[in-house]
């Protein structure tokens, strides 16, 4: 395994060497070569920390690549818009529930988790497009994970159907009176999901 780490060293070097001069030579005042180059350098930083079976490290360091990459894509090419800030939570909160190891499983990290991803994402919907509440889809799909948490520890998957079509059925109708309020169209994916907890009742 050591061979392997040295052999991905050497050959991202290589790569990354061979990159900034195709990069020099053909296209000198275009620097495109930044953004390969430092996608290579998690070919060794990834075969280390595999070496070293220490994932938490290896999360911080990948992330912290990522974030460095992404606000350098954005400051370059689009600093008019700040898209960054969008891709950054979940950056951030990969390595952190990483270093939380199995706490990470409770039903207390999936409520933090879930209250903090809505507000972030909300605070960022507030501040960027009022007008537009996307923060809806992200509400509704970070909900699954106390929901469904809490039921797969409780094994009540009745109740769970009931909860699940009432979260689906809330969604829908948010998603209807936000983006086209003239059409009542949220009933029938209701209609749709009742289904679920009454077949689970009978059969």
């Amino acid at each position: 395994m050591k061979g392997l780490v040295s052999f991905s060293i050497v050959g991202s070097a290589i790569c990354m060497f061979f990159l900034v001069m195709l990069n020099f030579f053909l296209t000198p005042t275009l620097d495109w070569s930044i953004y390969p180059c430092i996608a290579l350098l998690l070919w060794p930083l990834s075969m280390y920390f595999v070496y070293r079976q220490n994932l938490t490290q290896f999360a911080f360091f990948t992330s912290f690549v990522f974030i460095i990459l992404l606000t350098v894509i954005n400051l370059r090419e689009s600093p008019e818009v700040l898209w960054v800030l969008y891709a950054l939570y979940p950056l951030v909160f990969w390595p952190i529930f990483t270093f939380f190891g199995k706490k990470a499983y409770t039903m207390t990290a999936a409520v933090i988790g879930a209250t903090t991803t809505i507000i972030y994402y909300a605070l960022l919907n507030l501040a960027f497009s009022p007008s537009y509440p996307w923060v809806i889809a992200i509400i509704f799909a970070i909900g699954w994970w106390p929901l469904s948490l809490y039921h797969s520890k409780h094994k009540n998957f009745f109740a769970f159907s009931i909860q699940a079509s009432i979260w689906i059925g809330g969604f829908v109708i948010g998603m209807n009176w936000a983006f086209s309020p003239d059409v009542i169209w949220a009933i029938y994916p209701i209609f749709v999901v009742v289904w679920w907890p009454i077949s689970m009742h009978f059969f």
